[in-house]
């Protein structure tokens, strides 16, 4: 029964599980989680993913489709980068799901989220098989030509640090700022080659899973005010070896792309594949 009922509804917690076996009539004892456990089921975050309509998923699949057989070395010459908010105090609450081994995507255990949501800062960064390569703050509402001076100043500098080999591929996502003509402009006449990506992915990008360690360091120094939460975020991201694996070589996980049709519709999920 109580593996019919979370099979049915992953967020069923354990009082409503004890709430339901004890109006069947049937005596509760502490062996619930024993017993899922051993139908493969266990509690867990859920996890949070874009929130995906139907053109997203469209876009998602042919995107997979296109490059999960590229070589590794391609992979090897991108640089990833995106912007993320990082938090004074305390980290966004997540619920709790009963699944089965490697279904953390499935939408029934999942919580969709949309970009961007005490104090906080923006940070724009961005990295490659080599190693981060800069992170700065956004101290003031980012806008085109901000954006365009963020690249002019650290883009470039960036992939000299690293080392990145001619040809190499510029990432970012489709935020509005980034697929403005003026920016498009600007990246084509610097010659720069940018990497085609489908909206509403930020799970696609190796970069979310460097943010997320980030984050994790910078928590566990308890920055008490936002001077502070800069300049931790600048040592742990400088701490951060250029000899660690960040990326699992398909740094994006397209091999994670799974596909299911359930009523002539297709749902993709994708998860980084990068080892932090």
């Amino acid at each position: 029964m109580i593996t019919r009922t979370v099979s049915k509804n992953p967020r069923t917690s354990r009082g409503d599980l004890v709430n339901d076996l004890q109006r069947a009539g049937t005596k509760v004892t502490k062996a619930i989680s024993n017993t899922l456990r051993r139908q493969g089921l266990k509690s867990c975050s859920a996890r949070r993913v874009p929130l995906l309509k139907p053109v997203h998923v469209q876009a998602r699949l042919k995107f997979a489709r296109e490059h999960l057989d590229d070589p590794e070395e391609d992979w090897e010459n991108v640089i990833w980068s995106d912007e993320t908010k990082i938090e004074l105090f305390g980290k966004n609450s997540t619920g709790r799901v009963w699944r089965r081994k490697n279904a953390e995507f499935h939408p029934k255990n999942t919580i969709p989220t949309l970009k961007h949501g005490g104090g906080n800062i923006m940070l724009w960064g961005c990295f490659s098989a080599k190693g981060p390569g800069r992170l700065i703050r956004v101290k003031e509402r980012m806008n085109g030509a901000m954006y365009r001076e963020i690249l002019s100043d650290n883009l470039l500098p960036s992939a000299r640090a690293l080392k990145m080999k001619r040809g190499w591929v510029f990432q970012h996502d489709n935020d509005p700022k980034h697929t403005a003509r003026v920016t498009k402009e600007w990246l084509r006449k610097k010659h720069f080659k940018v990497l085609e990506w489908p909206s509403q992915s930020p799970d696609l990008n190796p970069i979310e899973n460097l943010w997320r360690e980030l984050k994790v360091h910078v928590a566990q120094r308890q920055p008490q005010n936002i001077t502070a939460l800069e300049e931790i975020c600048m040592e742990e991201w400088a701490k951060i070896p250029a000899t660690k694996p960040i990326i699992s070589i398909r740094p994006f996980g397209l091999w994670f792309v799974k596909c299911s049709y359930q009523s002539n519709t297709v749902r993709a999920t994708g998860v980084s594949a990068v080892k932090v």
